[in-house]
């Protein structure tokens, strides 16, 4: 409800004292307007954003020609007239389309001339008419109207009585809700008799639509129209509490907020008179931390000038804890602050072979760099990148290394890094900015020398949205360049060049050429049966005993169970998924010891397979050479080597080429050339070159569901289809790995070690290999070599030279 301040004031102001007119209507004077008869024609005054209610006194002001002349006209005769809303305000003419059927008979009580030349009428409602049709448009309308006013016999029983009081006081809490309603208003609420004439009086000035009130207008029945009337009160009053909430909340916080200021004003008032300024206690105590910092002159007057500019600072301004956040990252740096290394080179290799068995290369240059720094005493610490399969102990070196040269040991991942500031930093002008995470981890461990492994330097992200972080690396990882690395947060050069950066990778395929170039590459590759049978026993199972709270004496591995476990439940280059099945067995059996059953102390087989359920892999073997056109191939993988088997088959057609197993670009050219070469040099086979016409070659790699890509398998591929066009055996147990030209020439290939410890894995004997990798063969450690016998080709013919036999397979077919 909204009880119109300005129409309150504006009735009681120009109503003078010799107007007889009482506003609000008595019983007696609404059966008077009741038994007066409505004239059959009225003068119509549209009205543009007000509806009259019966009884109801309000004010409007005229601004039509045509209005104005009906208004003079009508209150010079002493005449009723029709007062009716437009349907639509903002129609400066309206016709009868215009305007609302309904409306009220009012009676004109005085005309006034407002002082910016505006006309001012005040009208009383007397009784509801229905517009029937408009007779006269000029000088304004006149229209035949009839009653609209149904006789209203009403039941005041209790119900009637409980919603008329509801009624009034909704309209009294509404009013004294609203501080700009004068009290009178209550005053005059509570003095209407009459129910029809208080439903009127509310409804006229309810804050709500003009349609919404010429509804309220046009509805008959009292009790519908007064129901109606008081759900709208509820609502404004509901939505008068609510401002009423609000407005008092954002008092209180203002009040709040103003006291706050007041007291921090008169605590620092109070602080400078004992001499203790707010800040001071901060200040101080930087100055304490940096008398104690070995930092250079350049670092120290960029901290004298920062904390200057924190000494002419407000302690209330939002500048302040930056500033002062900033100046204490400064401070917390460990600013060429060392630990020092331990130099026995004898502890350092006994700890190193103490947790990692074999990785030779690593320690053998670990100890190397610590005997330069003996011998020199200064020497920038070598930027190392390990470059392995999972599982073969990459990451857990550097904390072996930390443990041998008595250095601190951090390790950050940077798989998924996507955002170059994780490195860098932001500038500490940014809200939240923060120091990037190689500076945090040194202030962190309190030194500037420590073991830094980069965990998953190929899985960090290239040039995005967010900058390029493998950019970031080249100046972080560059031990011409990290001896001044920037930080945007810290804005002042740090030196890393002392710091021992361990780099790890799975692949080097995915990292940037510049990163590398930068970096000791140093490749770990698969472990042995054997290595991996001591890793086990020297290493995982102690630490899975001691994980599970098991004695040595509680549980026995015996080598035979290890290879078990290695053969039958494992396919890795690493030892992750071992070390996983380890503790499967060890928590089985706990739970015997636990609950006190009886139970085989000395794993079997028969156990083995009841823990771990039955072999997952079976070992890879070479087939059998009784088949025409299968050949073993060699392959790398993530996880270490493998073996794979190309198969070639003909059948007649018009010479075209199939190839699936789900093989990529690269493999796909190797077949392609590989059938080019075999037809270009049919005679060196005796193969009739007219074959090649008459029948179809289709090239399948099993396991299909596994992509394959790359071009090692290429003198595999000519040989599988040498076989299957001669129909000659294949050597027995040989596999072989090379990429091949269209010249003919065998090209070396990756990945040597993995795919030799493949063979061993298989049970091969012969593995044919280019000439140039013979020098990576001559690389790798003679255990792992043992019981193999190395063919070196340069030619793709000297291949099938060797691994052709001249024997037909069984049952050949005749290919002419």
């Amino acid at each position: 409800m909204e009880l119109n301040e300005r129409n309150m004031f504006m009735i009681s102001e120009m109503l003078d004292s010799e107007t007889e007119f009482i506003p609000l209507l008595s019983s007696e004077d609404e059966e008077l307007i009741k038994a007066e008869k409505l004239p059959k024609k009225l003068s119509v005054l549209p009205l543009r954003n007000t509806v009259l209610f019966p009884g109801v006194v309000i004010p409007i002001t005229v601004g039509r020609d045509k209005s104005i002349k009906l208004i003079k006209d009508a209150y010079a005769g002493k005449k009723l007239i029709g007062v009716v809303a437009q349907k639509d305000a903002d129609i400066e003419e309206p016709t009868l389309e215009d305007l609302n059927r309904i409306g009220t008979v009012a009676n004109i009580i005085k005309i006034l001339q407002m002082p910016d030349g505006n006309t001012t009428v005040i009208i009383q409602g007397k009784k509801r008419f229905q517009l029937i049709e408009l007779v006269q448009s000029d000088p304004y309308f006149i229209a035949k109207v009839d009653e609209y006013d149904k006789i209203e016999n009403l039941v005041q029983d209790k119900k009637f009585k409980a919603l008329i009081a509801s009624l009034k006081d909704l309209s009294i809490q509404i009013i004294k809700q609203s501080p700009n309603i004068p009290s009178d208003a209550a005053f005059a609420i509570k003095n209407i008799e009459s129910p029809v004439f208080l439903v009127n009086f509310i409804s006229s000035n309810l804050n709500i639509d003009i349609r919404d009130k010429q509804n309220l207008l046009e509805i008959s029945d009292f009790h519908e129209r007064a129901q109606k009337v008081l759900t709208a009160l509820t609502k404004e009053l509901q939505m008068q509490e609510l401002k009423n909430q609000i407005q008092n909340k954002v008092k209180v916080d203002l009040d709040k907020q103003q006291r706050d200021y007041f007291l921090h004003q008169q605590m620092k008032t109070i602080q400078e008179e004992l001499g203790d300024a707010p800040g001071t206690q901060d200040i101080n105590d930087l100055k304490f931390k940096a008398a104690e910092k070995k930092w250079s002159k350049n670092v120290k007057e960029t901290f004298e000038k920062e904390l200057a500019k924190l000494q002419r600072m407000n302690t209330q301004a939002a500048d302040y804890s930056v500033q002062l956040n900033y100046l204490e990252f400064m401070v917390d740096l460990p600013w060429n602050e060392y630990t020092k290394d331990n130099f026995d080179l004898r502890r350092a290799e006994k700890i190193l072979d103490e947790d990692h068995f074999g990785l030779e290369k690593v320690k053998e240059r670990i100890v190397e760099h610590l005997a330069v720094i003996k011998l020199k005493n200064d020497l920038k610490a070598p930027i190392i990148c390990l470059v392995g399969p999972p599982g073969v102990g990459k990451t857990s070196l550097g904390k072996s290394v930390a443990r041998a040269l008595d250095r601190k040991y951090i390790r950050m991942s940077l798989g998924g890094l996507r955002d170059e500031a994780e490195l860098r930093g932001h500038r500490k002008t940014y809200i939240g900015a923060l120091p990037g995470r190689i500076i945090q981890n040194l202030k962190k461990v309190k030194s500037s020398n420590p073991v830094f492994v980069l965990d998953e330097v190929d899985k960090v992200l290239g040039a995005n949205v967010s900058g390029d972080p493998q950019a970031a690396l080249l100046e972080i990882l560059d031990p011409e360049q990290n001896i001044t690395f920037h930080d945007n947060y810290l804005e002042v050069e740090y030196d890393l060049s002392k710091v021992m950066f361990i780099a790890t990778a799975n692949t080097l395929s995915t990292i940037h050429p510049a990163l590398i170039d930068r970096m000791e590459v140093i490749d770990i590759s698969g472990y042995l049966m054997e290595e991996k049978v001591e890793i086990a026993k020297r290493h995982l199972i102690p630490k899975q005993f001691k994980e599970h709270g098991v004695k040595r004496s509680q549980l026995q591995f015996s080598k035979g169970i290890i290879e078990k476990i290695i053969g039958d439940y494992t396919r890795e280059a690493g030892v992750r998924t071992l070390e996983k099945n380890i503790a499967t067995i060890i928590r089985k059996n706990v739970k015997y010891i636990v609950e006190g059953l009886d139970y085989n102390k000395k794993l079997s087989q028969e156990e083995l397979q009841k823990t771990l359920g039955t072999p997952r892999f079976q070992r890879d073997k070479g087939l059998s050479n009784d088949v025409a056109g299968v050949v073993t191939g060699l392959a790398w993988t993530t996880v270490g080597g493998g073996i794979l088997f190309v198969e070639a088959s003909l059948s007649r057609g018009k010479g075209t080429l199939t190839l699936t197993g789900n093989l990529g670009d690269v493999m796909k050219e190797s077949a392609t050339i590989a059938l080019e070469y075999l037809k270009s040099h049919a005679e060196f086979l005796d193969i009739d070159p007219e074959v090649f016409q008459k029948w179809n070659v289709h090239i399948h790699v099993p396991e299909g569901a596994t992509p394959k890509d790359g071009p090692s398998a290429g003198i595999t591929m000519f040989t599988a289809l040498a076989s299957a066009f001669t129909q000659r055996k294949i050597r027995s147990k040989i596999a072989m790995t090379g990429e091949i030209t269209l010249r003919g020439k065998v090209l070396p290939v990756g990945g040597v070690k993995e795919k030799i410890l493949a063979a061993k894995r298989a049970k091969i004997n012969d593995i044919i290999l280019s000439i140039e990798n013979k020098k990576d063969i001559e690389d790798i450690k003679e255990n792992y070599r043992s019981g193999l016998k190395f063919h070196y080709v340069d030619q793709m013919i000297e291949v099938v030279d060797y691994a052709l036999l001249n024997d037909k397979v069984k049952n050949p077919i005749s290919i002419v």
